[in-house]
C-alpha cells in the first residue's frame, strides 16, 4: 500500500487532472480562442482613410472551434453576426485541419480522465500492473503534454499559416473585402497551455513522490546487474 507522503501527492496531482478534464471542455465550448479586428479594406480605400479614420472601418471578430461572432464595420455602424463552423463553413475553412484541433481536444479530454482515475487508483489501491503503476502515471501525463502542445499548434498554424479570421470575415461577403488588421489569442487558447503546466506539474509530483522515470530505472537495473556480472 502507499505511503502517507504518496497518498497525499498523488490525490493533489488526481485533483489536477480532473481540473485539467473541466478546464479542456470549458475551453472547446466557449468562443475565446481568438480575438481580432478586422478592416473593411474595400470602404477605407474609397474614402482614402487613414490614421483616426480607420477606426470607422474596424469591425471585430472572436470565435472558438464551434462558434463565434464578427461585427462587421464599414463606416455606418457596426453589424454583429454569430456564425458556426459546423455545418455553415465548412467550405470556407481548413475542415480537415480544424477536425484535427477538435480530435486533439477531446483525447487531451481522454487521457487526463485517465490520469485522474490512475491517480486515484495509485493513492487508494494497491497498483501491481505495469500501466497501473509508475509507467502508466508518467504516460498518460506525457501524452497529455504531448496533446495539448499539439493543439495550440496546429490552431496557431490553422489562424497564422490559413488566414482563418480572413477567411470568418469575408465569409458570405460579395461586395466587402475585409482583412485582419489584428489579432491575438484569447482566454481559452491559454487555457490549453495552463493544462500543458498543470500537467508538466504532475510528472514533477510524480517524481516527487521517489517514482524513478520508467527508462532511468532501467537503465539503474542494468548497471546493477552488470556489477553482479563482474563479481562473479
Amino acid at each position: 500500500m502507499p505511503t502517507r507522503q504518496k497518498k497525499i501527492i498523488f490525490s493533489i496531482a488526481g485533483v489536477l487532472s480532473f481540473a485539467c478534464v473541466l478546464i479542456i471542455a470549458a475551453a472547446m465550448g466557449t468562443p475565446f480562442w481568438l480575438k481580432g479586428t478586422v478592416l473593411c479594406k474595400t470602404g477605407a480605400q474609397l474614402v482614402n482613410a487613414t490614421g483616426q479614420e480607420l477606426d470607422k472601418f474596424l469591425g471585430e471578430v472572436n470565435y472558438g472551434l464551434f462558434h463565434g461572432q464578427r461585427v462587421k464595420q464599414c463606416g455606418l455602424g457596426g453589424r454583429p453576426f454569430t456564425f458556426s463552423f459546423f455545418p455553415d463553413m465548412v467550405g470556407a475553412i481548413p475542415a480537415g485541419l480544424h477536425g484535427l484541433v477538435i480530435f486533439f481536444c477531446a483525447v487531451l479530454i481522454l487521457f487526463s480522465s485517465m490520469a485522474t482515475g490512475f491517480f486515484v487508483f495509485n493513492a487508494f489501491g494497491s497498483p501491481y500492473e505495469t500501466l497501473q503503476g509508475p509507467l502508466g502515471l508518467y504516460l498518460w501525463n506525457f501524452i497529455c503534454c504531448f496533446c495539448s502542445c499539439l493543439v495550440m499548434t496546429l490552431f496557431a498554424s490553422e489562424v497564422k499559416l490559413h488566414r482563418l479570421s480572413d477567411k470568418i470575415a469575408n465569409f458570405n461577403e460579395g461586395t466587402f473585402v475585409y482583412k485582419t488588421y489584428a489579432e491575438r489569442y484569447d482566454s481559452s487558447f491559454w487555457m490549453v497551455f495552463l493544462v500543458f503546466l498543470l500537467h508538466t506539474l504532475n510528472v514533477l509530483l510524480i517524481r516527487l513522490a521517489g517514482i524513478h522515470f520508467p527508462f532511468q530505472e532501467a537503465k539503474e537495473s542494468d548497471v546493477n546487474t552488470g556489477a553482479a556480472d563482474l563479481m562473479y
